[in-house]
């Protein structure tokens, strides 16, 4: 079965090196502002602090310490595949915009941790003492693109099931 490269593919494929390109760019930059040792950062506003935090788990530092950065790596470009399989038979414009935010954001991560053994995250919000575990770009687009997933996925039209002929007609 011969496919062409459709308007989701293609967006979904853009949408992907964009993310991954932006997230490194973000990361290079707070690296280059902040450095690469944990500890300490810059409060920007009363909810909004930048800070140097090394992930070697999954999201919001799962399994930190017994963290295996080629386990990971591994895994999300097992996962990547099967997104990238599956933008690829997408037929709706938001499933290929939110599995090009996935795929790029999961990408971003593992440039991260095949250069460094971990993620470098530096976004912390906070509210009335109460933080959010650090995160970076990547991980935002990731969390946007299971979210427009979901959200597809309640408010998607169905077709409605044929019924099925009635006997004797």
């Amino acid at each position: 079965m011969e496919r062409v490269v459709t308007p989701r593919l293609r967006l979904g494929l853009v949408l992907a090196v964009v993310v991954l390109v932006a997230d490194q760019a973000t990361k290079a930059l707070m690296m280059g502002l902040i450095g690469t040792e944990p500890g300490g950062g810059v409060a920007l506003a009363s909810f909004l602090n930048i800070v140097v935090v090394w992930n070697r788990g999954m999201s919001f530092g799962l399994f930190n310490a017994a963290a295996a950065p080629w386990a990971f790596v591994a895994l999300a470009l097992l996962i990547s595949a099967g997104l990238l399989w599956w933008l690829w038979r997408a037929d709706r414009a938001v499933t290929g915009l939110a599995l090009g935010l996935i795929v790029g954001g999961a990408l971003g991560n593992v440039v991260d941790r095949l250069r460094f053994g971990a993620v470098y995250d530096f976004l912390d919000f906070h509210l009335l003492g109460w933080h959010w575990p650090a995160f970076n770009l990547a991980d935002s687009a990731i969390t946007v693109g299971v979210g427009l997933l979901l959200l597809d996925s309640l408010f998607e039209p169905r077709e409605s099931p044929k019924k099925a002929p009635t006997p004797g007609r």
